[in-house]
């Protein structure tokens, strides 16, 4: 019998033994389809969900192929009530197809709904949701959708656990020039090669989300992108730092000019050929409506890009189903949504196409090693009656907002002498009082755009080495030389904030030191909870945590 790290159970958990030798290559190969439940010291709780499956076979990983990893690693023989659910539920992806009908005179055809399995096309048919979404019914092997419904049909078909390959082509746009500049071989830089055949399936996909981590480069896959579909691009991003972080990449790497670039934000309303939304102004509404809905049809966008896919607010789902005839790019680090819509990010978006695990790409030498540390600090007696004293909803802030992590963080500012740190929390009165113990600087979302982006570029140059900063930093921002940060608090057991946070620290270091990863704890409180939760997306991605003791630091 073979010796393995996994132990694959009937209930589609799967089991990973971490101090096995071949642990690591088997959650290398296991993560590209299973999702990580849970991950304590010894052993990790994998569970292989359909939508993973799905995700997996729209990369290009069959079922044989997903097996085949089971197998391999597997203590036990995988039980076969899982082999066989694997193979069905991989074998449900693209039995029903979304296409046109093809005219004679070239124009575009309706849009149908087809498959060659009569009794799949028959259930779906029937179901409530669906029925109205149908107008038409040419061929028994057909069904015309109503043209507005091609991202409606698709969700509703998810749901019912029949995913729809849409292959109905998608609308070039306005032609616009667009080429990487200086780019290939003897250039100052060229698209390194995970990004070029993140690139390449996306182009023969049409639509879909790439997975790169933190640091990695997504924004030059996005530059690449629309280097190949030469059209004009609409880029949604979170904040107007972000935006403006876009613009410069796409300046600085291809041909693009600043007269042919817009941003569109509270800030500024530009539209031009390349357009710079931000989520937010996306989803203002006045009166009830939203306000500015008309840059979804200003130009005849030919590609849209999402950056930070996982945090595209509700209402731009909504937005995006109406808009499943533009090519669609969609770019994060992790597709974990707390709010459970990874579902829409594959209907509405599109599946996975491409995903690099964090680990090989450091093995690569692309982003920098990170150690990542949980601290855990004990309450002084005082607080611990607080914390025992209050109601449930007001304990995890009492705990994250502890005063004893103060004293904590300065010993680990003074441990980190000469190294370019962020302190990162959640809550603004915490903020206030780290930054005043510290004498450093600090950016919450109340900090005006110019503000903020002086003292990112002060801390870029070391003309500051200390950085204090709300969520607002989570994501989308540049600073390639912090090589430590201390989060202090957080969104309560967000794993996606956790991926954004310890990404902060991945852009490669012209110094070439680890960066170091320490989150802060008050022991035996909801805030030790929320931490385990947290820290599942990055023990996926093969990063373990040391656990320190408070009082260690001091030693």
């Amino acid at each position: 019998m073979a010796d393995g790290p996994l132990i694959v159970q009937s209930d589609r958990t799967v089991l990973l033994e971490v101090a096995h030798p071949d642990a690591e290559s088997a959650r290398h190969e296991l993560a590209i389809f299973a999702e990580l439940e849970r991950a304590p010291e010894h052993i990790h709780t994998y569970r292989i969900t359909r939508l993973g499956l799905w995700n997996a076979r729209a990369a290009g990983h069959d079922a044989e192929d997903m097996l085949a990893t089971l197998e391999r690693w597997s203590r036990f023989p995988v039980p076969p009530s899982v082999s066989i659910d694997i193979a069905e539920t991989v074998g449900r992806y693209g039995r029903l197809v979304i296409d046109r009908n093809r005219v004679e005179d070239g124009g575009e055809g309706e849009l149908i709904l087809k498959s060659t399995d009569a009794a799949v096309l028959a259930e779906v048919s029937k179901n409530k949701r669906i029925q109205p979404l149908l107008i038409g019914h040419p061929s028994p092997d057909t069904f015309v959708v109503d043209a507005w419904a091609r991202g409606h049909i698709k969700q509703e078909l998810l749901k019912i656990g029949w995913p729809a390959e849409d292959l109905a082509g998608y609308t070039p746009g306005t032609p616009h020039p667009i080429d990487l500049a200086d780019e290939g071989e003897g250039a100052e830089w060229t698209l390194r090669p995970y990004q070029r055949q993140a690139v390449d399936i996306f182009t023969e996909g049409g639509s879909g989300v790439v997975v790169l981590p933190c640091g990695a480069g997504k924004t030059l896959v996005g530059a690449a992108a629309m280097a190949e579909t030469k059209t004009t691009t609409l880029i949604l991003v979170t904040n107007t730092v972000s935006a403006r972080q876009w613009r410069d990449e796409l300046l600085r790497r291809t041909s693009l000019t600043p007269e042919e670039i817009g941003e569109y934000s509270g800030q500024a309303k530009e539209i031009k050929p390349v357009t710079i939304a931000t989520y937010q102004i996306l989803t203002a509404k006045r009166k009830g409506e939203y306000a500015h809905l008309a840059l979804l049809d200003a130009l005849d966008w030919g590609l849209i890009v999402y950056d930070e896919v996982h945090l595209l607010p509700a209402p731009v789902f909504k937005l995006t189903a109406d808009l499943q005839a533009r090519r669609r790019l969609g770019l994060t680090a992790t597709l974990v949504r707390e709010d459970g819509r990874e579902g829409d990010v594959f209907s509405l978006i599109g599946p996975k196409r491409f995903d690099a695990p964090w680990k090989e790409i450091e093995a690569q030498g692309f982003i920098s090693p990170a150690v990542c540390y949980e601290v855990r600090v004990d309450l002084p007696t005082g607080d611990r009656l607080e914390y025992a004293a209050a109601a449930d909803d007001e304990r995890y802030r009492l705990a994250a907002t502890a005063q004893a992590k103060i004293g904590v963080v300065r010993q680990l500012v003074e441990r980190h002498e000469g190294e370019r740190i962020l302190i990162i929390g959640q809550y603004l009165d915490q903020i206030d009082v780290l930054a005043e113990a510290l004498n450093a600087p600090k950016i919450t979302g109340q900090t005006p755009v110019d503000e903020r982006e002086e003292l990112y570029q002060a801390f870029r140059v070391g003309e500051i080495s200390v950085l204090v900063v709300s969520k607002v930093a989570n994501f989308s921002i540049d600073l390639p030389e912090a090589s430590v940060a201390i989060q202090v608090s957080g969104s309560f057991g967000s794993r996606q904030e956790e991926a954004q946070r310890l990404g902060r620290l991945l852009r490669p270091k012209k110094s070439g030191n680890t960066a170091s990863f320490y989150t802060l704890i008050a022991r035996d409180t909801v805030d030790q909870d929320f931490a385990q939760n947290r820290q599942r997306f990055l023990a996926e991605q093969g990063y373990a945590y040391t656990i320190l003791d408070a009082h260690s630091l001091a030693a």
